[in-house]
């Protein structure tokens, strides 16, 4: 087996918080004989320090240029900013989240470098299930329901509700748009608040789950336009929860909706990052400017939701991704996407090609099946 060097560097994306790896993802990776780099204090914000992870056998590095410039593999959480695409280069092999169907510029960017990705959010099990995106969409789905609360708030322009209500006073509704694992974790946080909950979904398989779970106390419909418009426009707070793995979300809530929403009405978008659900979040925003009013309904438009909540996310995040971070240093590139299904299907940018179709089909540009590239028969 090979041994590589593995870095890893600090966050710059606004107000992100979380850290690729935890020191003892870093003492796993040491088992496997691997030298491993993170950028000094990369990890403070999540709660841990250099000491923390020299002491798993990490080498601390003064700045990220070092960092990218001598690493064969590159672990982060959020894509490359503008300012780190000068460290893109070929064969470099990077594995993070990227969301490519909304970031047509950084897509161009990696194929002109010749970068090798993978996308957290693309690798996916034989059952269709999304193993590294399921840990942050576990968080994004519950903090959607606490920030539009706190966004319903008078003094944020909310309506001045209080999700539960009180005896003898109405609770607020509250309609989450798609039943994955963000609906479905938006869900319980706003059916344990006492709100009064509905959720709609195109398949009735995730409806009859969700109609088990609550016991029938959540309002299960199907995603079709007519039922979208009548619970939108009669909502207090809206979650858009829907994911088509790796592709533009579709547009589900029209202008004509919002604008026929109840006023200081809010909604959160947790779609976003895949360009969203909503016609009116014609920008994304950031935890330190997080929503906007438009037709006196207020939209929450964040990417990196869980990047509030670097300690818990940052764990939960090391938990999933780190065997497939192991097995992609210990095997390399080709042979580890040649073995692994889930990597195959992880992979977004291969030496100057999109491999990825749904990321093709968003972006309208050409898809090369990756078994061309890697030698498979």
């Amino acid at each position: 087996m090979k041994t590589i060097t593995v870095g890893v560097p600090k966050e710059i994306k606004n107000s992100e918080h979380r850290v690729a790896i935890t020191p003892s993802g870093v003492k796993e990776f040491k088992k496997y004989g691997h030298r491993f780099l993170i950028e000094s204090n990369a990890g403070l914000e999540s709660g841990f320090t250099n000491a923390d992870y020299a002491e798993q056998g990490a080498e601390i590095i003064n700045n990220a240029e070092d960092v990218w410039k001598n690493s064969e593999m590159i672990i982060k959480v959020k894509e490359p900013q503008p300012s780190e695409y000068k460290y893109l280069r070929p064969e470099l092999l990077l594995f993070t989240y990227l969301h490519l169907a909304a970031e047509f510029e950084l897509a161009q960017e990696l194929i002109n470098s010749k970068v090798n990705s993978i996308a957290y959010e693309t690798v996916e099990l034989p059952d269709g299930s999304l193993p590294l995106l399921t840990p942050m969409s576990e968080i994004a789905g519950k903090m959607s329901v606490q920030i539009g609360a706190s966004l319903l708030e008078h003094h944020h322009g909310g309506r001045g509700l209080l999700p539960g209500g009180v005896p003898g006073v109405d609770p607020a509704d509250i309609v989450i748009i798609g039943a994955g694992t963000v609906g479905i974790n938006a869900a319980k946080i706003a059916y344990g608040m006492g709100a009064n909950v509905t959720v709609l979904n195109r398949g009735l398989k995730k409806l009859r789950y969700i109609s088990d779970i609550f016991n029938d106390n959540v309002r299960t419909l199907v995603a079709n336009e007519d039922n979208i418009y009548r619970c939108v426009t009669n909502a207090d707070l809206v979650i858009g929860a829907v994911l088509n793995a790796g592709a533009k979300a579709p547009k589900l809530i029209t202008e004509d909706m919002v604008k026929n929403m109840r006023k200081g009405a809010v909604i959160v978008d947790v779609a976003i990052d895949q360009g969203g659900i909503t016609e009116t979040m014609d920008r994304t925003t950031t935890h330190d400017n997080p929503y906007y009013e438009k037709f006196g309904v207020l939209h929450y438009a964040v990417p990196n939701i869980p990047g509030a909540v670097p300690r818990t996310s940052t764990v939960a995040l090391t938990n999933a991704t780190l065997p497939y971070a192991i097995e992609l240093a210990n095997k390399g590139f080709n042979d580890a996407v040649k073995q692994s299904e889930a990597l195959y299907l992880g992979a977004n940018t291969v030496n100057g090609n999109i491999v990825s179709e749904p990321v093709a089909d968003a972006l309208n540009v050409e898809y090369t099946e990756l078994s061309l590239l890697v030698g498979m028969e």
